[in-house]
């Protein structure tokens, strides 16, 4: 497995920096996994000055952001044969930063996006991911990642753009008593009810509402969500996110993304489909359901 690699200066300038705790957290299971992290300048720069992957053999460097090296990795998400293909991206990102809004940043996630690989914006969301691999991989549960698995202590979001609406019910209905261990769930308007009138199609208490409802999203709801990532009340987001289309709401979609990426040590994030069944079946081997 290769894994793009980049980290905001924020996340990469001390030694408590989130490229580290990731990597204090996950290194073992990147090890293990024998993964490959295909890294751009300034974050192989400084992996390799505080030792913090131990010499690790598939620790590669990619050219400075400036000299094309996120761009580089644009093309190797998509494709460019068998030696330079990537299986996903693992991009801290900080919100404030304007190089996260460069258009090669924005292309790296619509392309994760599109080719149904993994796109990890936040330490939690990396961390999730190496955790799935390694029970896919047949490897033991990490107890380190026991509070990423502590479902009925946490709430999550379900976000499905228009065109992908149908995709969101379809994953819910393939992993309805999985979601429903969750402590709550919240939506934006639409998706919300027909989320709700699928959980009581399935037997699901008429009394009691499945997923609490906000707003659609370009009345808001996108914003009241970012409010609830912001003050620690969500902990994992399942976003289906349709990039073919421009959205007249793009700000409010911008707002929550950067919410996700503020609290980037307690929030997860699915970003397609093909992402989130995979990690719904390693949840599932976890729990010893097979």
């Amino acid at each position: 497995m290769r894994l793009g690699l980049a980290a905001n200066r924020l996340h990469h300038a001390r030694p408590d920096a989130a490229l580290f705790r990731w990597l204090r957290a996950s290194g073992a299971g990147i090890r293990e996994l024998d993964i490959g992290l295909h890294a751009v300048g300034r974050t192989y720069d400084a992996i390799v000055e505080r030792d913090a992957l131990g010499g690790h053999a598939g620790l590669r460097r990619y050219p400075y952001g400036r000299e094309g090296g996120l761009m580089t990795l644009v093309a190797e998400i998509v494709g460019l044969g068998p030696e330079r293909t990537l299986d996903g991206v693992v991009y801290l990102i900080d919100p404030v930063d304007p190089s996260s809004i460069f258009p090669e940043a924005v292309a790296l996630k619509r392309q994760c996006v599109i080719q149904g690989k993994p796109f990890l914006s936040t330490v939690a969301s990396a961390r999730d991911f190496i955790e799935s691999e390694r029970l896919h991989a047949g490897l033991a549960a990490d107890p380190g990642a026991d509070d990423l698995h502590a479902f009925e202590r946490q709430t999550l979001a379900l976000i499905a753009h228009d065109a992908m609406k149908p995709r969101m019910l379809e994953f819910v209905e393939r992993h309805f008593e999985l979601l429903s261990r969750f402590a709550g769930r919240i939506a934006t308007g639409t998706t919300g009810q027909l989320l709700n009138d699928l959980a009581w199609q399935r037997g699901w208490p008429l009394d009691q509402v499945w997923t609490q409802r906000f707003q659609s999203g370009p009345l808001g709801g996108d914003a009241q969500i970012a409010d609830l990532v912001l003050s620690g009340r969500c902990q994992r987001a399942v976003f289906f996110e349709d990039p073919h289309v421009a959205r007249q709401h793009e700000a409010d979609i911008q707002l929550l993304e950067r919410a996700v990426t503020t609290v980037t040590d307690t929030v997860a994030c699915l970003t397609s489909p093909a992402v989130a069944d995979r990690w719904a079946q390693a949840v599932r081997i976890r729990a010893g359901m097979g």
